[in-house]
């Protein structure tokens, strides 16, 4: 049975912290569209703001879902699961946000992540979090990390800057249900 929490504790953000990959979760307001489920991962990728605020770095990549769903409603669920140690699952359930480089927030927001990583990022996904809750995780697997992929920060350091911005706007303009995608594209 799931528990319900105030706030994100400490033991809690660590638990996070400590997660090597979670999940998000959005989903367009048209009831034809897509459910959009991304894994994430990368060591120093993911904050804890504080008590009610978490943010992962995000970075340019084939789809532009996430980004393209928070635009319109805001609406996220972040999932991390523990795949060693006790069994155990967080849910954080919010509203997201979408900050760009080119935001006045984005520079102070950067700073709460690793320092390697920089090329590709698109945005920061900042969540103000109004509920947490955690639930055994009695049926997930028990897994051995052997480490980060390294396939998107090597893919990422063969393209100039200009290759990021035009793949911005060709290939991340629009959600595979033609919502907008990074804010600066059209419709």
């Amino acid at each position: 049975m799931a528990k319900i929490h105030e706030a994100i504790t400490d033991r809690m953000a660590r638990f996070l912290l400590d997660q090597p990959v979670f999940f998000v979760g959005t989903a367009p307001l048209s009831h034809e569209g897509h459910v959009n489920v991304s894994p994430k991962g990368m060591g120093g990728t993911f904050a804890v703001l504080d008590e009610h605020r978490v943010a992962y770095l995000d970075y340019t990549a084939s789809g532009i879902e996430t980004i393209s769903h928070l635009r319109e409603n805001g609406r996220i669920v972040l999932m991390f699961c523990a795949f060693s140690g006790p069994p155990n699952i967080v849910r954080l359930h919010g509203v997201g946000r979408v900050v760009t480089p080119d935001d006045p927030e984005f520079a102070d927001l950067r700073t709460r992540f690793s320092k390697e990583r920089t090329l590709g990022q698109r945005a920061v996904i900042v969540v103000d979090v109004h509920r947490v809750s955690d639930s055994c995780g009695f049926s997930v697997p028990l897994m051995d990390l052997r480490g980060d992929r390294d396939l998107l920060d090597r893919h990422h350091e063969h393209r100039d800057p200009g290759y990021f911005t035009d793949y911005q706007r060709t290939r991340n303009a629009t959600s595979i249900d033609g919502l907008p995608g990074m804010p600066d594209t059209p419709a």
